[in-house]
């Protein structure tokens, strides 16, 4: 099965790095990622202490948003063209497909914004300890955060305001994961990470049934 989901995977990964008609794609996350980074400290002021309190906060708030941002184009064009239709005659489940799109969906913004975090945690004033604290958090958050953006979106495709209600649907479920993640770098957050990482396992288990149930809803 997964030699012949691997064209699946390419096929997914391909499109959500590269974006609509070739626009944007991981590139956008990554730039929204760093903006909110770059302007938090014009809010808040240059306190470096203060900035250090609340930059962790910040870095997942701005994860979370780069992760629902392409929450139109997860699963609504493909269930509209008819692929994921084409795909179940060919034998292939809706949960193995929503799989490979949680992967190629993680792998085209979670990595990149592992690969920001040192910027970013530069312009929040977060030492050494605090950054790796922070990309281990997001090594284990994001999937998870991928996982609730391809549910929410196998759920709301096809219906009108889909992308917007799908927002105001993704933020109540990531909740677990941003007070996890964030609450990682605080003095006595040291079971953040284990915490987060369980919350993550619990959205990697579920989504993939829960958005391939919705997608076979639609089609009936």
């Amino acid at each position: 099965m997964i030699g012949r989901l691997w064209p699946v995977f390419v096929r997914d990964l391909t499109l959500l790095s590269r974006g609509a008609q070739g626009r944007g794609g991981a590139v956008l996350p990554l730039l929204f990622f760093l903006a909110v980074a770059m302007l938090f400290p014009f809010a808040v002021g240059p306190d470096a202490r203060l900035l250090a309190r609340t930059g962790a906060g910040v870095i997942w708030v701005a994860a979370l948003l780069a992760a629902i941002l392409p929450l139109d184009r997860l699963v609504e064009p493909d269930l509209e063209a008819g692929f994921f239709d084409q795909w179940a005659l060919r034998g292939f489940s809706e949960e193995a497909l929503l799989l490979s799109r949680i992967l190629a969906h993680w792998i085209s913004f979670g990595i990149p914004l592992m690969i920001a975090a040192p910027l970013s945690a530069g312009l929040l004033s977060l030492d050494a300890g605090q950054l790796l604290t922070v990309e281990i958090g997001l090594l284990l958050g994001t999937p998870g955060l991928a996982a609730i953006g391809v549910t929410i979106a196998a759920l709301t495709a096809g219906l009108r305001a889909g992308s917007a209600l799908g927002g105001l649907l993704a933020i109540p479920l990531t909740v677990p994961l941003l007070i996890f993640g964030a609450g990682s770098l605080q003095p006595d957050g040291e079971g953040g990470l284990a915490l987060l990482a369980a919350c993550s396992l619990v959205a990697l288990g579920v989504a993939p049934f829960a958005g391939g149930a919705a997608i076979r809803a639609g089609r009936e």
